[in-house]
């Protein structure tokens, strides 16, 4: 029989795969040959299972993708699979290794093997030491429980894997606990496992000794990962940018109907690969809110800050987390402001981070006298004519953030006299001064001297004074009296009604001559501010328009201006039948204070920048404009003259010319120098004649 004709199957996998995906029944001979063949490797396999066999290779991978074709034969190929992975894992080959998961990837895909079975493996493998390997499974887990909560989540499956990762992240292998750790930041991030039993799971890590999982729970709950949007708008730029260059290619050549459909064809790939980009917005710092016991996570994170010997970096990284769950939280920890306040120093490194961190840590619930000594600590170290004006502009503005948060915590002394710099030399520290007389003015000008509470306006008669614990709690909007109620707008329906039909019957009448109208509004309005409302009565009207009505978003846009309308407006008089208006005056647009605070706010420098060097190189060539170019340089006294020897001398390579620079340097005597210039006003004389 010649070569042509013989059967290739039993040597040829790939062939044999594709036949019986097409015909199982038809090669289920050849199917059983080639799994007797495996079953007889793996026993010599077991026998020796640090060593590579290429045939159980092909062999593995082969079963792996024709298993669902035979499945009463291949009931127990994906058991044995994994059991025979799970027991020889840290020795097997790198090569035979990634075979194994590669076949329980396959077998996991086709659903011949349950997920919870694979995955827990997969985690328990996290302990070998083969990077490539971990980034595999690292990436095959994550996607794995994505698509099996993507259609509705799986709440059996999803708890399985947190109760197992719970464990994980106690292993005594780091790295297997910072790459669960991993997975479950990535879960949360694409917001597959965004509950708070992960949450809380990820809260385990952060008392963790092993420094790379201590610092990868505190960035989560920090949000550290907003760099990544940076990136995602970088490719944006950059699709626009490419189809913009392709309608510009367009342009130019001949418009065919093929070159159309291939510019429509580009322009819509460029369109959905955008699409995918775009992933849904996820703040970190959200993950704040979900822990169960914030109180006593704060309190055991505060214990081991005190104790640690990490570096200050890492210290940093923790102190910042529990500001921020003091401040969001509103919990008590009086420990941790004589903590902090022993780290405001000028020359202390991050000292702006550390305010921000003493600002964030301040709420209305805290008890003045324990803020008090931080404020005074802040005034003697920075606010003091001994610093630059930076450093004092950073001091008032830290503490303008402390008392925006806690407002009884500052002496009234102290705030007059951190008043004073309002008319202070230096930009940055009147500025900051002026903005913490403006807070005063909003929350308590009764603090103030009568020079720095300003005029009155309309939005402080209605100021109320708050002692420590009390709440301004409101039965209505504030500012809806500005609002017309229901009763006013049918009213104004049934005139503008009357009108219609008056003018319909005018028009009916009308005999081609003009009419005389009279409006009421030319001599009998009235306007509000003349005969303005009392506060009872206002408060009445909003009342009412706060129980009956709907505000839609245009009313609350209204709302927002009259409030910061009556924020600038001078206080409304009956004397002389007319009110006093203060002059608006443009002020600058305060930062929104959310939750969490910026160091923006603390940095809020106003300085005039030093020139850098493209400046002063746009200075130089303005002032280049209109001079001739190269107008200065070495003349010859003859125009028609050679050069002189000393002129060549410039030209030559400096070791050529070494030995006649160092005699020159040598110092002359006073007869030397008397010759030389004797002989060189000689020679001037000689070349005048």
């Amino acid at each position: 029989m010649s070569e042509r004709n013989r059967n290739q199957l039993p040597n040829n996998l790939p062939q044999l795969q594709n036949l019986i995906k097409r015909d199982p029944e038809s090669y289920k001979d050849e199917f059983t040959q080639q799994y007797r063949h495996y079953q007889s490797n793996m026993q010599i396999f077991h026998l020796k299972p640090s060593q590579f066999s290429k045939t159980l290779d092909e062999l593995l991978i082969f079963l792996s993708q024709v298993a669902h074709c035979y499945p009463d034969e291949m009931k127990d190929y994906p058991q044995e699979l994994r059991d025979a992975l799970q027991r020889h894992s840290s020795i097997l080959d790198r090569t035979m290794r990634m075979t194994f998961c590669k076949a329980l990837i396959l077998l996991r895909n086709k659903s011949l093997i349950p997920a919870t079975s694979v995955l827990e493996l997969f985690f328990e493998m996290f302990r070998c030491q083969d990077k490539l390997l971990r980034k595999t499974l690292y990436t095959y887990i994550v996607n794995d429980i994505k698509n099996v909560n993507q259609t509705h989540k799986n709440a059996k499956l999803n708890t399985t894997l947190q109760n197992f990762m719970y464990t994980m992240l106690k292993d005594n292998n780091p790295v297997a606990a910072k790459m669960s750790l991993d997975v479950m930041i990535e879960l949360y991030r694409r917001n597959i496992w965004k509950d708070p039993k992960t949450v809380n799971v990820i809260t385990t890590a952060c008392f963790s000794k092993v420094t790379k999982i201590l610092v990868a729970a505190i960035k989560f709950f920090l949000g550290t990962d907003a760099e990544d949007k940076g990136s995602d708008s970088e490719s944006d730029e950059e699709d626009q940018k490419s189809a913009k260059e392709l309608m510009t290619g367009y342009r130019v050549g001949k418009h065919t109907k093929k070159r159309q459909k291939k510019l429509d064809r580009a322009l819509h790939n460029i369109k959905k690969n955008k699409k995918k980009k775009k992933v849904a917005e996820c703040f970190n710092f959200s993950a704040l809110h979900l822990i169960h016991d914030p109180q006593g996570f704060c309190e055991r994170l505060f214990r081991q800050l005190d104790a640690t010997t990490e570096r200050f970096e890492v210290k940093l990284m923790m102190i910042d987390l529990v500001s921020r769950l003091i401040g969001v939280h509103q919990l008590f920890l009086f420990s941790f402001y004589p903590y902090i306040q022993r780290f405001l120093q000028p020359h202390q490194r991050e000292v702006t981070r550390l305010l921000l961190f003493g600002a964030q840590a301040s709420h209305d619930l805290v008890p003045p006298e324990m803020i008090e000594p931080m404020i005074k600590t802040i005034a003697n170290n920075f606010i003091t004519d001994r610093n630059s004006g930076e450093v004092m502009a950073v001091g008032l503005n830290a503490v303008k953030e402390i008392c925006c948060r806690c407002p009884l915590a500052i002496p009234e002394d102290l705030l007059q006299d951190f008043a004073e710099y309002k008319t202070h030399r230096d930009k940055s520290v009147m500025m900051a001064s002026r903005s913490l007389i403006q807070l005063y003015r909003k929350v308590n000008p009764e603090l103030l001297r009568k020079k720095d509470k300003g005029k009155p306006t309309e939005a402080s008669k209605d100021l109320k004074v708050l002692e420590y614990g009390e709440k301004d709690t409101r039965t209505y909007i504030p500012g809806t009296e500005a609002l017309k109620n229901t009763e006013d707008i049918d009213e104004e329906e049934l005139e503008q009604e009357a009108w219609e039909s008056c003018s319909e019957e005018e028009d009916n009448d009308y005999d081609g001559e003009w009419l005389d109208v009279h409006h009421s509004s030319d001599e009998e309005e009235v306007d509000d501010t003349l005969v303005p409302e009392t506060s009872e009565e206002q408060e009445a009207k909003a009342k009412s328009v706060s129980t009956t009505r709907v505000l839609s978003q245009e009313e609350f846009r209204q709302l927002q201006q009259h409030q910061a309308a009556r924020e600038t407006e001078g206080m409304k008089t009956k004397t002389k039948g007319k009110g006093k208006k203060r002059k608006r005056e443009k002020q600058e647009e305060e930062q929104e204070r959310g939750e969490l605070l910026s160091l923006s706010m603390i940095e809020n420098v106003h300085k005039k920048r030093a020139h850098d060097k493209e400046s002063r190189l746009a200075t130089v060539m303005a002032g280049r404009e209109d001079r001739p170019k190269y107008t200065h340089g070495h003349k010859k006294m003859n125009a028609h003259a050679s050069t002189t020897n000393k002129d060549k001398l410039r030209g030559k390579a400096y070791t050529m010319i070494k030995h006649k620079v160092m005699n020159r340097k040598k110092k002359r005597s006073f007869r030397d120098k008397q010759i030389s210039l004797r002989n060189s006003l000689l020679k001037r004389q000689k070349m005048k004649r």
